[in-house]
């Protein structure tokens, strides 16, 4: 079993997916985490109106006029830009964010995501997710493989969808899944978890290409 931080594996795995030049949308919780381990010149959006997000700032820095979409403080590289909400959505919605992370309440062997909320439960709102999974160029789930020991990587996700079909690949802590010609495969997989590991909480059909270990 690896014992490493779950949340970190995925986060520098998913790092890894961010080329030069990209513009990259991250969402709240564990996707923020991404920024810390990216190593290539990308440029990080948020759909409340910021393009060139920068690093966390010290507590002693905070600005409560910059926060990302999360409502978190962040700062701003040099050149970065503030614009209104239409204008940031007509960047999603245009197609020049060429990759969203984000993270997942289910996923199925169909690439249908289900990330927004659980019926009963008072959610804020469905914020920004529906536009950029069907806006961007590339969609990346990062996520924990189960929750409280529940599989979410499903046969078929069983709550209100996001989006269908538009994942393009999901990052666990145990492995790496690509939708391959539309079919959910397996390739790559994290050091100290095997192919049964996966099997046994993955209930979703899937197909087995591995490359290397992450």
């Amino acid at each position: 079993m690896n014992t490493a931080d779950p949340k970190i594996t995925i986060a520098k795995r998913v790092a890894k997916e961010l080329k030069d030049g990209y513009m990259v949308n991250l969402g709240i919780g564990l996707p923020t985490m991404v920024a810390d381990y990216v190593e290539t010149n990308v440029t990080f959006q948020s759909e409340n109106g910021l393009l060139g997000l920068g690093p966390k700032p010290d507590d002693d820095k905070i600005d409560r006029d910059i926060s990302n979409a999360g409502g978190q403080p962040v700062t701003m590289v040099a050149g970065g830009m503030y614009f209104d909400s239409a204008y940031s959505f007509s960047l999603i919605r245009g197609g020049h964010v060429d990759a969203t992370v984000l993270g997942a309440l289910q996923v199925d062997e169909r690439a249908n995501l289900a990330n927004w909320m659980i019926p009963g439960k008072m959610v804020p709102g469905m914020g920004g997710a529906m536009d950029l999974v069907t806006g961007a160029k590339k969609v990346i789930i990062a996520m924990l493989h189960t929750s409280k020991g529940e599989p979410k990587i499903l046969k078929e996700c069983t709550l209100p969808l996001t989006a269908p079909g538009v994942v393009d690949m999901i990052v666990t802590e145990m492995c790496v899944f690509e939708f391959i010609d539309g079919v959910l495969t397996l390739t790559e997989l994290s050091p100290g978890f095997s192919l049964s590991d996966v099997k046994e909480v993955t209930p979703a059909d899937f197909t087995v290409r591995l490359v290397e270990e992450i």
